[in-house]
């Protein structure tokens, strides 16, 4: 950890020091003054800005090993103009949790990979984020996941659902044995989000309800997110094993599409007969946008939490 921090906190100096240089002082409403020996903002200035003691900031733009609150940390980004990205890394580099501006919290899919989702189909389809929320959907996906059943017990959040669902009507087969793994990748990921409200919440409902969720939750278990092949079950066709592959949303960061592709020829028969039931069940959402609206709707509806 004495490693980790001795890093860091060179790399935070740097990251100070450029942010400071493109602030001019016409930016934050202070006249030019005297000719200045570098650009941007002097650090004294940016300390009175920031409502902070100038030999604090100077210490915090020097790497000294230091603590800094959220309030503090927000005071300087504000002055130096940072924008969430910016924010978030000035925030790792101080070793402090961050926590988005309420108003960026949900993320949003674009229309360009709402489409790309829809074109996998058959292929079932989705954009997760770090906790397993569900971003956006293609049919096929819905085909499998959301059955009356499943809507019931809180999608859209998958870890949410699994936990809390029956056995016997879980889609997931050998539960026992990939919701461990899908725990320790939550957890993998949770270490950049410690004391966020959203996060805590998260898992200490989940844990309420769930004391096998909690049990896994509890043995610390670490896993990145990698490729697994799976077995899901669906009442009309039966079960089907699929392999699983997550790709990375660009502008959408800790979010992923995963895309389930089959592992034989029963799986891909099976895929093709829901899609064929889907057709015939619901032919006015037989349209991409159709089918995706119908989704979404779904998706909207499922829970109220």
């Amino acid at each position: 950890m004495g490693t980790r921090t001795q890093r860091r906190r060179p790399e935070l100096a740097a990251f100070l020091r450029s942010r400071r240089a493109r602030v001019t002082p016409a930016d934050v409403g202070m006249a030019p003054g005297l000719r200045r020996r570098t650009p941007g903002l002097r650090r004294e200035e940016v300390a009175q800005l920031s409502g902070v003691g100038v030999t604090w900031y100077t210490w915090l733009e020097q790497g000294r090993p230091i603590n800094a609150s959220p309030q503090v940390l927000d005071a300087v980004a504000r002055t130096l103009g940072l924008d969430t990205p910016e924010r978030e890394h000035l925030y790792r580099l101080a070793e402090v949790p961050f926590q988005a501006d309420p108003q960026c919290v949900a993320q949003r899919v674009s229309s360009e990979v709402q489409s790309i989702l829809d074109a996998l189909d058959p292929l079932m389809a989705v954009v997760y984020n770090a906790r397993y929320d569900v971003l956006a959907t293609n049919a096929a996906y819905r085909d499998l996941f959301l059955v009356p059943d499943n809507l019931r017990t809180g999608l859209p959040n998958v870890l949410w659902t699994l936990f809390t669902l029956p056995e016997g009507v879980c889609p997931l087969v050998r539960r026992e044995e990939e919701l461990p793994l899908m725990v320790a990748t939550l957890r993998s990921s949770y270490g950049r989000h410690v004391g966020e409200p959203a996060w805590e919440e998260f898992i200490r409902g989940l844990s309420a309800v769930s004391p096998w969720f909690a049990e896994l939750w509890a043995s610390c278990e670490v896993s990145p997110p990698g490729p697994r092949v799976k077995t899901f079950r669906h009442a009309a066709v039966g079960r089907m094993r699929m392999t699983s592959q997550s790709l990375s949303v660009d502008g959408m960061p800790e979010c992923r599409i995963v895309v389930y592709t089959p592992v034989d020829e029963d799986a891909r028969a099976k895929i093709a007969l829901l899609r064929e039931r889907r057709e015939r069940l619901w032919p006015s959402a037989s349209s991409e946008s159709s089918a995706h609206e119908g989704g979404e709707a779904a998706v909207e509806g499922a829970v109220r939490r």
